[in-house]
């Protein structure tokens, strides 16, 4: 979900912190990839990068270069700061396509993890489906395919089990963005072997931390995280306040770092995914990978700090 910063201008400090990442961005990385903080699958022990990219609205564009130069940048300095988790979908317009696109144009879509869904009815359909985001993708194999809201997830789950022993998948999950499908989510954790489960979490919506993150930890699966600014709204909720000093603690120099390295410092959670079309947004955010996460009793505080009033 693209995003502003709502939370007045960086610091000086702030400022030249993104300045260096932006430059680490370039082919001399200086080791940038490696400071961002990698978390395992729990199903493989594989280490992906704990802040990804979502795709949602913001990679739907046209085909024009003025559309996607933005686009194409945000994915450039993404990798280029360590970063490999997109995730997209189908059902996101053309943002399949355009990241397929920029990737090649990029010659990095061997070093990005590439997450998608599939959200339709009946085999066939899903087979269809699937077979469609490998040719808009531009790849032979796709990290993770996840069923979207569960629909017919009975059947897809059949196809991916298949598609994951024939090698075209890597990794398995299911997602849902309501909390009033938990109940249903919470019996497919408890019942199936998944590697991944996608929902929303943020300092405005939490309730997945009350069934599903825990649920998720027991079963090893790995969690990655949509809408952690709420669409927007934790930016609304801070507007015209100053970050705390005591963010400095935890190595956090902005609002979307702060939202964000709450979110990273669940135990449950492996990779959050902000949307964004801005690369300095993008570097913002990804310097949530950075440096030092709030223990349990600043996340607390920072908890309060946000929901007061």
């Amino acid at each position: 979900m693209q995003h502003e910063r709502r939370g007045g201008p960086l610091s000086r400090r702030a400022v030249l912190r993104l300045m260096v990442a932006a430059a680490a961005a370039g082919p001399a990385r200086a080791g940038a990839a490696s400071a961002i903080r990698q978390s395992p699958i729990p199903s493989s022990g594989e280490r992906i990068s704990t802040v990804g990219v979502g795709t949602w609205r913001t990679f739907d564009v046209g085909a024009s270069a003025a559309e996607r130069a933005p686009l194409k940048e945000v994915l450039r300095q993404f990798v280029g700061l360590g970063g490999r988790v997109v995730d997209s979908s189908p059902m996101y317009g053309a943002a399949e396509s355009v990241v397929g696109d920029l990737a090649t144009d990029l010659a990095i879509t061997d070093k990005l993890f590439l997450a998608t869904k599939v959200w339709t009815r009946g085999r066939d359909a899903g087979v269809s489906q699937m077979e469609q985001s490998l040719r808009r993708l531009r790849t032979r194999r796709i990290d993770l395919m996840q069923i979207h809201n569960l629909l017919d997830w009975r059947t897809h789950l059949r196809t991916l089990r298949d598609w994951k022993q024939a090698g075209r998948i890597r990794y398995l999950g299911v997602t849902h963005y309501t909390s009033s499908a938990y109940d249903e989510l919470e019996e497919v954790l408890r019942g199936e072997a998944l590697d991944f489960v996608q929902v929303n979490y943020s300092l405005g919506e939490r309730e997945a931390e009350r069934r599903i993150l825990p649920l998720a930890r027991d079963r090893q699966v790995a969690v990655l995280v949509n809408r952690p600014f709420s669409e927007g709204g934790l930016f609304q909720r801070v507007r015209g306040q100053t970050l705390p000093t005591w963010a400095a603690e935890f190595d956090c120099e902005s609002w979307a770092q702060f939202f964000l390295k709450w979110i990273l410092a669940h135990p449950a959670v492996t990779c959050v995914i902000p949307g964004t079309s801005r690369p300095q947004h993008l570097v913002d955010n990804m310097n949530a990978g950075l440096g030092k996460l709030p223990d349990a009793a600043t996340r607390e505080r920072m908890t309060a700090l946000v929901t007061a009033g």
